[in-house]
């Protein structure tokens, strides 16, 4: 069946390997081939692209391969799953090949995210198939989800729940037609619930219960005071089969509209069914049949939570997501950095306002501290990037507070490096935590667990936004956005600002004098305030 959608969301950069000889063209038709290598199986899916939003599917594999099996019990991947899940990718490149398929993604999510010896397997995989194994975050997992989604529902206007649940991991993120506004992943998908809960456990009510109250635990952070969610969009196969269990009704885009009492009632009978009975009256694959379960309470928890009556289920996921996002890379890649550029910075204040953080000073830092970057180009020399990790640590800075106002900025370490922000690698979120750690108080020091986990080069340039985030933040002492903007002017060994804007700004000035001594000790230069 075609399919025709708006514009996608933002997104981040991603690895792509084209078919060997596979020569970029000029516009379309363009051939897409994707691999979501899940907890519970791996998928395939080579698409034909018309259009930039206009596509249609030329050939779906799923093999049941369980790479989760053990892993969220044991931390590795069983030599017998790995064995499969090559062959496996063997049988994707045959099919890649024969199907003359140009830029493909294979991506791979908690199952060999949290291994061990993950490494082992994309290495394996390499070497025997050619085709670039790459593991994800969850946060890329939910982003890629949102891209397949839009393409579906229509998201404009409003804001939804989206809650993509894998094998390994549950990913819940409120979004609209956008981007992502937060995302959070949880460590509780089908197959490792299954694992972790019904060991031992025979009856099924039994097992019901201690999956209830293990699941009872999920939350959806409180988005009230900001937004108002039009809806739970719930993707993921379990979900899929739920929905043609209870006979869903679907609309003309393909969406089925699951309601959360006949949800209720397939949590009933699947509860009283065993599991060949599952399989032979249901009939469920073996390898859903006793993950579905897990499934149906962490949905239907959620639904609870989110106090939704009604799941949207748009059938369509990671590869979705994946062959949406290659065809942007391959055919405008300019506006998808933009769009990147402008969801990171949305993510950014979403994750600000989660800990209520003073959004207008926030801002305002934010800009002053670009201004500061921007004039001092020929001094640090750092690109692009740097600029928008600076402007991420810029709006960040201060979202230690809401844990305690004396010690901030070490709470924003912590708080920016656990979190998940669309767009950032987990070593580019390490270093914007880093960069707002030393807003204030010490100096970098070598005794800083943190600061040392970064490389000697990033440290380096740590230190240099550091510095130009604290006279940023110097400049509006008060909170009161006095400081418009500042003129510097380099004369010799030394930088002169002047400062524009309201009043005197004698507080704006101490507090930079108070403050300049990283950025001195970093440039070389001697800072003087114009009075």
């Amino acid at each position: 069946m075609p399919h025709d959608a708006e514009p996608p969301a933002a997104s981040t950069p991603g690895s792509s390997s084209p078919r060997r000889g596979w020569e970029p063209p000029e516009g379309f038709p363009l051939r897409i081939g994707a691999i979501d290598t899940g907890s519970n199986a791996i998928r395939f899916l080579a698409a034909d692209f018309r259009g930039p939003r206009r596509w249609e599917p030329v050939e779906s594999l799923r093999l049941p391969v369980r790479l989760g099996h053990k892993v969220f019990l044991r931390g590795r991947l069983a030599s017998r799953a790995m064995d499969a899940a090559v062959e496996a990718f063997e049988t994707f490149r045959d099919r890649i090949e024969a199907l003359q398929i140009g830029p493909i993604r294979a991506v791979a999510t908690s199952a060999v995210r949290e291994a061990r010896n993950g490494n082992l397997l994309v290495d394996r995989i390499l070497r025997r198939t050619g085709i670039e194994l790459e593991v994800i975050t969850g946060t890329e997992e939910a982003r890629l989800v949102h891209l397949a989604v839009a393409s579906r529902i229509d998201l404009r206007g409003r804001q939804w729940i989206l809650v993509d649940l894998g094998g390994g991991s549950v990913e819940i993120s409120l979004a609209d037609d956008a981007g992502m506004l937060w995302t959070e992943s949880h460590t509780m998908g089908s197959v490792r619930l299954l694992e972790v809960v019904s060991e031992g456990v025979e009856s099924g009510k039994r097992l019901r219960a201690l999956l209830e109250e293990y699941v009872s635990v999920l939350r959806i952070p409180d988005p009230a005071q900001y937004w108002k969610p039009g809806g739970l969009i719930a993707t993921g196969g379990n979900i899929e089969a739920l929905a043609r269990l209870a006979a869903a009704p679907v609309d003309d885009a393909g969406v089925a509209h699951l309601a959360v009492k006949d949800l209720e009632a397939s949590v009933q009978l699947l509860t009283r069914l065993s599991y060949t009975e599952r399989v032979q009256r249901l009939n469920l694959r073996e390898d859903r049949a006793d993950v579905i379960l897990p499934a149906a309470l962490v949905y239907l928890r959620l639904a609870k939570v989110a106090d939704m009556p009604t799941l949207l289920v748009p059938h369509v996921g990671v590869r979705e997501g994946v062959v949406l996002d290659l065809v942007d890379r391959h055919t405008d890649p300019e506006p998808v950095a933009v769009r990147g550029a402008q969801q990171l910075i949305q993510s950014t204040i979403s994750l600000g306002r989660r800990f209520m953080f003073n959004e207008v000073h926030a801002v305002h830092v934010a800009r002053l501290a670009l201004q500061l970057f921007d004039a001092l180009e020929r001094l640090h020399g750092l690109g692009g990037r740097d600029r928008q990790l600076l402007q991420v640590a810029a709006l960040l800075h201060d979202i230690g507070a809401f844990i305690e106002s004396k010690r901030h900025h070490r709470h924003s370490l912590y708080l920016i490096s656990r979190s998940e922000l669309p767009g950032l690698s987990a070593d580019e979120t390490l270093f914007v935590a880093n960069v707002a750690r030393y807003h204030r108080k010490s100096h970098p020091q070598p005794h800083h667990t943190e600061y040392m986990q970064l490389t000697r080069s990033a440290r380096a340039r740590v230190d240099q936004l550091a510095g130009i985030l604290r006279i940023a933040d110097a400049m509006d002492r008060q909170h009161l956005q006095r400081v418009e903007r500042a003129t510097l002017r380099p004369e010799g060994l030394s930088l002169r600002i002047t400062l524009h804007g309201e009043g005197d700004c004698l507080l704006e000035r101490w507090a930079i004098n108070r403050k300049k001594g990283l950025f001195e000790e970093t440039f070389g230069l001697t800072v003087q305030v114009d009075p």
